[in-house]
């Protein structure tokens, strides 16, 4: 499922450098943000949000997702896949209910699986500056699993450091014409 980097054009930043993320331990569960800046419209980047059933197919650590039901603004969605650390993987299985609200932001929640906790919600910010879009991320996750208290941070954040650049890549492979996978 890995989707291989793509260089960015002679003289351009790729979004990707500009990545941040941040993971902060509260106890049993983990505080996640991530924000980047990439160079598509926001449609594009709200189509490859929406991606859920391609999903798979760029974004590493993820099997499986089915989109199970759509009404109106909301979404059900199954997702499967594992979390990698060093030489051990933890298998999670999720069912999300995703709210949208097209094309500013979506949110999500675990509402069944292997997660104790699992929310998040992405905001997107077209940039008046420069031609783009702020993606803005934040969440919680309690695993279902120890994470080791000294290296827990780390690991998550390297994995949704992995998860997020996918994504980004996603949206610049889509912006200079590549085709949905």
């Amino acid at each position: 499922m890995a989707l291989a980097l793509l260089a960015a054009p002679a003289g351009a930043a790729s979004a990707a450098e500009e990545l941040a993320v941040s993971v902060e331990r509260k106890g049993a569960w983990f505080a996640v943000r991530a924000h980047a800046m990439v160079a598509a419209p926001v449609a594009l980047v709200w189509q490859v949000l929406t991606d859920y059933e391609n999903i798979p197919q760029f974004i590493p650590g993820i099997a499986r997702s089915v989109l199970l039901m759509r009404a109106q603004d909301r979404v059900l969605l199954e997702q499967q896949g594992e979390a990698r650390f060093f030489l051990f993987s933890f298998p999670i299985v999720v069912r999300y209910e995703v709210q949208e609200a097209a094309p500013h932001w979506l949110a999500s929640r675990a509402v069944s699986g292997n997660l104790r906790r699992m929310s998040g919600r992405y905001d997107l910010n077209p940039n008046a500056v420069r031609p783009g879009v702020q993606i803005d991320y934040t969440g919680e996750i309690e695993p279902d699993f120890d994470l080791p208290p000294l290296i827990g941070p780390f690991v998550l954040r390297s994995m949704v450091r992995e998860q997020f650049t996918a994504m980004i890549d996603e949206i610049e492979r889509r912006a200079l014409g590549g085709e949905r996978p």
